[in-house]
């Protein structure tokens, strides 16, 4: 999964050992975000020859589910103690350390879960100029297990109700461990706590910056492309346009990116995205308008899991097509993420949930004989959003709001058409110009209507309606895992609401959807 040893990679660069915690890509943004490089690799992955080959300069073992009084918990390979390295482990991945050095984790009876407090008893380079002895901090605390004896150069440095060894300390070996999470916001300091891991006790510069992955990542780019060429899916939305504009400034003319509208994107996006890309950048562009070949295979469509598989297969048929009219292409470019990187492999090795089928160009590598090229795959979505300011791409594009690969259609719940199509494309219109008229659209993390599969009783003119029904969603988030609902003003949602009423023909009613994730899911569909 990692994608070292590279050369071009950061030298001050911190691995992260999973052990199934739901939070682990928490704890590399928050050491990213104090400037030192960070990867995840499951706990099965990580041996000696792994460890020489990426070379960190501290390890952080996360939390998890498991519990290390139970045969067949996972284990870190002994190595992980042996390297030298400083390690800091994170309520599981503190107990395991504990457990494998020669102390003592039981069953708690006093089980803590949520907010909690830590009294600090002794001081260490880990809580040094962030926490005060005698302080009384909050923190987040999951666990049931707890520390009841530590091992030989250990001592506890906090400790709380439910936890004797909240935060523990071995200075000498540089090995430290917390019972709480600091990843989490709900641990005010928890960030400064990472931040003394990794620069006063690994002694990182933290000076990974937006501007060093550039270029890191153009010579990655240069050296694994050469004089071939790629090809580049364009979508239009943040990545993809991150990483086309990426791939321009690393090889020029060698790329040519496709464009497919599948009539299913927001109201202007086609247009905008052919005048940005081929009339600002230069970069040479394929546009497709294949519509009518989309809506006609969605016809009668009412599955979403089935429109998500049709819409892949069909771009896979379109983009193959188009690739062959331009021909010689040898590599194939994908904004893939990190998150997409860290889900496909879980920390069992056996498969993940399936929540839904994600849209992406995944079977045209091998149908197509092309090598991927994927230049966005170490970055969060913050990340790519903060290189694409980097690269000078217009803060319109940058910050839009995360946008499905299947479009509209999983926004329109039911049947797509046409028709449905176009009322849904003018109510979302509509929705988004009143977010950014109020000042709103940078602090949602996503807004967008949804067509129901319903007609509403309304009155309209002194006449009875039967007409259709939409759906507002906005949320704010900080990585999309969890989410909330907006809190508009009553008075925004009512005259955004009579717009669309009034500017959309075949619309009568609209409603605004105030549930959190979990239980709900951002989308609809």
């Amino acid at each position: 999964m990692p994608t070292s040893p590279n050369e071009a990679a950061p030298a001050d660069r911190i691995l992260i050992v999973d052990f199934g915690s739901q939070v682990t890509q928490l704890i590399a943004r928050r050491v990213r975000e104090s400037g030192v490089y960070a990867e995840i690799a499951p706990f099965n992955r990580v041996d000696a020859a792994f460890l020489a080959a990426f070379r960190p300069r501290a390890l952080i073992l996360s939390g998890g589910p498991a519990s290390v009084t139970e045969t067949g918990a996972p284990r870190a390979d002994a190595a992980v103690f042996d390297a030298g390295l400083p390690v800091l482990g994170i309520c599981y991945g503190q107990q395991l350390m504990v457990a494998h050095l020669g102390g003592r984790v039981e069953g708690g009876e006093h089980r803590e879960f949520g907010r909690a407090y830590v009294t600090v008893v002794d001081d260490c380079a880990l809580l040094h100029g962030v926490w005060q002895v005698g302080s009384r901090e909050p923190v987040w605390m999951s666990h049931g297990d707890r520390v009841t004896a530590l091992p030989p150069g250990f001592r506890a440095v906090a400790v709380s109700d439910g936890a004797p060894f909240a935060a523990i300390a071995d200075d000498a070996r540089r090995l430290y461990g917390l019972q709480f999470h600091p990843e989490v916001v709900h641990t005010p300091h928890g960030a400064q706590l990472l931040e003394n891991f990794t620069h006063r006790v690994a002694g990182c510069g933290g000076g990974w910056t937006m501007a060093a992955f550039r270029t890191q990542a153009i010579a990655r780019i240069r050296d694994q492309v050469g004089p071939g060429r790629v090809i580049c899916g364009l979508s239009g939305g943040v990545d993809s346009s991150v990483a086309a504009v990426l791939l321009h400034e690393a090889i020029g003319d060698q790329l040519t990116c496709v464009f497919i509208d599948h009539g299913l994107l927001r109201a202007g996006e086609g247009s905008e995205v052919v005048g940005l890309f081929r009339d600002h950048y230069n970069i040479p562009l394929v546009h497709r308008d294949a519509s009518a070949l989309f809506l006609g295979r969605l016809a009668g469509i009412e599955d979403p899991e089935r429109k998500r598989k049709i819409i892949g297969a069909t771009f896979i048929d379109v983009f193959d097509e188009e690739a062959h009219n331009i021909g010689g292409a040898d590599f194939l470019a994908q904004g893939t993420l990190y998150p997409d990187v860290i889900e496909s492999v879980s920390v069992t090795g056996g498969p993940s949930v399936t929540i839904k089928s994600h849209h992406n160009v995944g079977g045209l590598p091998e149908r197509m004989k092309l090598a991927l090229v994927e230049p966005l795959r170490e970055l969060f979505k913050d990340e790519v959003r903060a290189l694409g300011r980097e690269l000078g791409l217009p803060d319109r594009l940058v910050g839009r709001h995360p946008f499905p690969g299947p479009g509209l259609a999983v926004r329109i719940l039911g049947e797509v058409s046409q028709e449905r199509s176009d009322i849904l494309r003018k109510a979302d219109a509509i929705y988004l110009e009143e977010i950014r008229l109020a000042g709103l659209y940078d602090a949602i993390w996503q807004a967008f209507a949804v067509l129901l599969p319903v007609r509403t009783v309304g009155v309209m003119g002194d006449a009875r309606t039967y007409e259709a029904a939409v759906a507002l969603r906005a949320v704010t988030s900080t990585d999309g895992m969890t989410a909330d609902s907006f809190p508009f003003d009553h008075g925004f949602l009512a005259h955004v609401a009579a717009r669309i009423v009034n500017e959309v023909p075949g619309v009568n009613r609209v409603v605004y959807d105030i549930t959190s994730k979990p239980p709900g899911t951002i989308e609809w569909e």
